[in-house]
This record gives C-alpha cells, sequence and structure tokens, in this order.
C-alpha cells in the first residue's frame, strides 16, 4: 500500500504537466476545427452580443468535446506510459480519477 501512495505522489507533477500540455493542444485543436467549420479566427462567447444562441451553444458544445476527447487521450497515454516504465498504474483507486 504504501509503495502505491509513493508511486502516486510521483505521478502527481506528471499529470499536472500532462494535463497542462493536453489543455493547450485541446485549444488548439478547437480553434482549427473553428475556423474549418466557420472560416473565422475567433469562436463566439456567451458575452459575445453579435452572435445568436445557435453559434454560442455550438462553439461551447464543440469545445467541451474536443476537451473532453484530448484530455482523455492525454491522461491514458500518460498512465499507460507509467505503467510501462514503473509496472505500476498512477489512479489510486479502481475507475480513475472521475
Amino acid at each position: 500500500m504504501a509503495q502505491k501512495r509513493k508511486t502516486s505522489l510521483v505521478y502527481r507533477p506528471v499529470g499536472l504537466a500532462l494535463g497542462w500540455t493536453g489543455g493547450a493542444l485541446a485549444g488548439l485543436a478547437f480553434r482549427r476545427t473553428w475556423q474549418a467549420i466557420r472560416r473565422e479566427d475567433d469562436a463566439p462567447d456567451a458575452l459575445d452580443r453579435d452572435r445568436g444562441w445557435g453559434e454560442i451553444l455550438l462553439a461551447a458544445a464543440l469545445q467541451g468535446a474536443i476537451f473532453a476527447v484530448v484530455r482523455s487521450a492525454v491522461d491514458r497515454t500518460g498512465a499507460k506510459a507509467y505503467e510501462r516504465s514503473t509496472g505500476v498504474w498512477p489512479a489510486k483507486q479502481p475507475g480513475g480519477r472521475d
């Protein structure tokens, strides 16, 4: 049990770095996706007066989906790499973080 706790603490900074990297990649992916869909550089946000509900909600849903997929892919890749190098899965409990 102490080994798992120690391993979890060692993985924590790795997980934070992966989270930051995943967020940056997701932001880039969203911007490129929005440019491809709408041919605009900036996606609307909720306080953009000149945009309609449909456009704002589409942008929010697309951004959320992209962030979730990228986060899952980055987290899973990091966990698998950590397991390969240490022999221990980084999550404390079965079922993972959430």
